[in-house]
């Protein structure tokens, strides 16, 4: 069976009937080209993704990414994406995977071309890095500041800062900055000082036995894992909270965590140089629950 898969995608509504999904995907060499000159997602970054991780033939979490989708879409003002036929699409990739191994599945809404086809979409399906040293070993993380207060998202939302958009040179360029001073990945926080999210990762800190994760806001990416872990601490009796977290609480933390849907859970060792306690038995049973079938 192959273990990449492309398939481009023609939008249908959001209030198409799903007896219409048949036809409105077909698979692509994912070597070909496949997107016109003037696309807009190439151009300008201009769209929107997500990335699901595939764990042994089991698309995690495909309603919640999904909503996600849906909610970037409104806040990009791109059309409704039509759930069902993104699902469809899905199961349609998964189906030609391998039944074993770990694999990336990214669903990409572009507003398309400048007075030609739009929307545009695709979705592409390819082997998962291998990640078992950070989730094994953990990571080395630098906090950076991100440029902006904590109101700037309610003030500004022209700033797309709640939305997962194409536009990700930030956030490559926060890591490699992470990467230049001995670094795995980073975690932004406010001018004013607080805690914020990974470029790619939701952050998560423990103190005693209080769960925390920055509160949700017009300026953090609400992640579908951190979600995800936090029904099942809850499930499991261990108390979570959302909450404006200063950094100097994340100094603090008796452990922490950037979790994401492809990596997982990957312990903090290390905070801007300064050594940070790993709970590697609590890292394990995060990522054995994370590699459960989750939907």
């Amino acid at each position: 069976m192959p273990d990449t898969v492309t398939l481009l995608i023609e939008p249908l509504a959001a209030d198409a009937d799903a007896t219409a999904v048949d036809g409105t995907f077909r698979e692509v060499d994912a070597s070909a080209p496949a997107l016109r000159v003037g696309e807009l997602s190439t151009q300008r970054g201009d769209g929107i993704f997500e990335t699901i991780g595939v764990v042994d033939g089991h698309a995690q979490e495909v309603r919640p990414h999904l909503e996600r989708l849906r909610n970037s879409a409104r806040i990009c003002e791109l059309p409704e994406p039509n759930l069902a036929q993104w699902e469809a699409a899905i199961a349609r990739a998964v189906g030609a995977l391998p039944a074993t191994g770990e694999f990336a599945l990214k669903l990409v809404l572009s507003r398309g071309v400048e007075h030609g086809p739009a929307p545009t979409a695709w979705l592409h399906v390819s082997p998962a890095a291998d990640f078992s040293a950070p989730r094994e070993r953990g990571i080395r993380v630098v906090t950076l500041d991100r440029g902006y207060d904590r109101g700037t998202a309610e003030r500004a939302p022209w700033l797309l800062l709640g939305a997962k958009t194409l536009s990700y040179a930030v956030n490559m360029a926060a890591l490699r900055e992470a990467h230049r001073h001995g670094a795995d990945d980073t975690i932004f926080v406010t001018s004013d000082g607080y805690v914020m999210e990974g470029p790619t990762s939701s952050v998560i800190l423990r103190h005693g036995d209080v769960w925390s994760t920055p509160a949700p806001s017009g300026a953090i990416l609400h992640g579908t894992t951190q979600l995800s872990l936090f029904e099942h601490l809850e499930a499991t009796d261990r108390r979570t909270e959302y909450r404006d977290i200063p950094v100097d609480e994340l100094r603090s933390a008796d452990a922490a965590w950037l979790v994401s849907s492809v990596r997982l859970a990957a312990g903090i060792t290390e905070l801007d140089g300064a050594p940070m306690p790993y709970d590697a038995a609590e890292t394990r049973a995060l990522n054995e629950y994370l590699l459960s079938p989750r939907d």
